[in-house]
């Protein structure tokens, strides 16, 4: 939309992001008038093109095509041109036949601060004629009691909430009326049911809507500090009320004419279900987060006991043995603390190996003075792949530190490239180099291996560097992070 009002026409800034606002939010109007909506905009040749097109989840639709990016038809092009040059809505007199079946057209002025910037045809299909019942008259009243506004330039209002202060329960999920002082005019059934599930017994219409819903509020529930001002209808936002395990999302659009304010269309849905399933998450996802804040807390008691043993342990092979082991388990007692303190099962997993990688290469380089550079990033990663891939990185650093730099000192250099799911990581050291067979054999490199081809669905490989030292480029597939 935004490029074809560019590319057709020159409203400033401020007057197109007016008809943006609009549609976005004329969903409402297309289903209350059971009509199709689309919005066509004057071009700087003297035409018209369509812009935004809104079919009514009420009713059929006139457009079984899309008609977005088309230019106006040669029968409704005089209409337009006519209507623009008019002040107020424009009525066809008589029913247009397209070939198949009636369309009764409205062309509504889209004004703002008095000047009309596009034209809304309102279209409704003729084809099944019957008499309409007391929902549909209602509906049809609160649709032609917005198009007045939209010609008065009143709507979309200008001071709307945004967010989740606004949208979500639509026409058919309940619909109330009222008038200026905040008395209900018109209740549809769906509505009625809602107010009744919510502990609502007596008859709801010629009172106020305040008065009915204020007694069923208890006492030690929070209340959202908008629930008044939209109960009344005096504000564009919306509100959830709760009462006897039952939430009703109250959304209310105040009806103005002339800038006052005459009364409000209020819809309503109950979100029961969606609010129970919510606090189910939210309960799950805390249980999950104590059960990674255990696992750690037992991991570091496991590495405690560990660490015990060796200091006790009169063997050298044993107590590195026992020591590798520690380290191990303290690398994944950090993968776990860090996914206690996340409410989704991903780590920011530079920060889990920036408190690792420090540690590892401080244990294994002994005396000598070992530098640690890092660059690039690992961004997010899943649980399911953070552990391993931790544990691999210990390893492989610990490893260029204790074959390659722990008698002469050096840096350890680790480079990340991540791109979607695939990750590329490069630990490179500048020491003496390590023997293709120790790297092949030993216990640590084992261990990388089979995570690597079991875990991270990758591959890794050892080379020489030029000049001393090793290189161990590492490529994994992670798993896709979905967003909730």
């Amino acid at each position: 939309m935004g490029e074809l009002i560019e590319q057709h026409s020159g409203l400033s800034a401020q007057d197109a992001e007016w008809l943006h606002l609009l549609v976005g939010d004329w969903q409402v109007i297309s289903d209350l008038a059971f009509a199709d909506l689309v919005l066509w905009l004057p071009t700087t040749e003297g035409d018209f093109v369509a812009v935004a097109h809104a079919r009514p989840s009420t009713g059929a639709t006139v457009h079984h095509d899309d008609v977005v990016g088309s230019t106006v038809p040669e029968s409704l092009r005089d209409t337009l041109h006519q209507a623009r040059e008019r002040e107020g809505i424009s009525r066809a007199k008589e029913a247009r036949w397209n070939g198949t079946y009636a369309i009764r057209e409205e062309i509504i002025p889209v004004v703002r601060a008095g000047k009309t910037l596009a034209l809304i045809a309102r279209e409704t299909y003729l084809g099944a004629s019957r008499t309409p019942s007391r929902l549909e008259v209602n509906y049809v009243e609160s649709a032609d009691e917005l198009c007045g506004m939209i010609s008065r330039g009143e709507f979309p209002l200008p001071n709307a909430a945004t967010g989740p202060r606004r949208g979500a329960p639509r026409v058919g999920d309940g619909l109330v009326r009222l008038n200026s002082e905040g008395d209900v005019l018109y209740a549809s059934p769906n509505a009625l049911s809602a107010f009744h599930r919510l502990g609502v017994t007596d008859e709801i219409v010629g009172r106020p809507l305040a008065e009915v819903v204020t007694p069923l509020i208890e006492a030690s529930s929070p209340v959202d500090e908008s629930l008044p001002l939209v109960v009344m209808g005096r504000a564009a936002w919306r509100t959830e009320v709760e009462a006897r395990g039952v939430s009703l999302s109250l959304r209310a659009v105040p009806v103005t004419e002339y800038s006052q304010r005459v009364g409000a269309v209020l819809l309503v849905r109950d979100v029961s279900e969606l609010r129970r399933r919510e606090r189910e998450l939210l309960t799950k996802d805390a249980t999950i987060r104590e059960i990674h804040h255990r696992v750690k807390n037992n991991l570091q008691t496991v590495a405690a006991l560990l660490r015990l043993q060796a200091r006790r342990t009169d063997s050298t092979d044993a107590r590195s043995a026992l020591e590798e082991a520690m380290r191990r388990v303290a690398t994944i007692a950090t993968v776990h603390e860090a996914l206690s303190q996340t409410i989704d099962e991903v780590v920011d997993f530079d920060e889990v190996f920036g408190r690792t990688l420090r540690l590892a290469a401080d244990v294994a380089s002994g005396e000598a003075h070992v530098k640690t550079v890092r660059t690039g990033t690992f961004g997010r990663v899943p649980a399911t792949d953070a552990t391993a891939l931790a544990v691999v990185l210990t390893e492989l650093v610990t490893n260029a530190v204790e074959h390659g730099l722990a008698k002469v000192g050096g840096t350890v250099t680790i480079e990340a490239e991540r791109s979607g799911t695939m990750l590329r990581v490069r630990v490179m050291d500048d020491g003496s180099g390590m023997e293709p067979q120790a790297a092949m054999n030993g216990l640590g490199t084992q261990i990388v291996r089979t995570l690597v081809a079991t875990e991270l669905d990758g591959s890794i490989d050892w080379a020489p560097l030029e000049g001393g030292g090793t290189e161990v480029v590492l490529k994994a597939r992670l798993a896709e992070i979905r967003d909730t």
